[in-house]
């Protein structure tokens, strides 16, 4: 699948595989590493946060780069 210009496809493990190198595993505020823990270049993308840290990235980032 093709979306603006990135390839997104689905992993083994995570939501959702860009571009075959960045893995992203979609949650709430409280969501864990625990299904992603030993993926390479990957990501938790959580709601309900204002500011990211490490690698939990806030939900409301990707509005403004889409």
């Amino acid at each position: 699948m093709l979306s603006q210009g990135h390839d997104v496809s689905y992993p083994k493990a995570g939501d959702f595989f860009v571009n075959e190198k960045y893995t992203f595993e979609i949650g709430g505020k409280n969501k864990s590493f625990a299904q992603i823990k030993d993926v390479e270049n990957s990501f938790v993308v959580a709601d309900d946060i204002e500011i990211g840290f490490g690698k939990k990235i806030p939900l409301w980032v990707f509005v403004l780069i889409s």
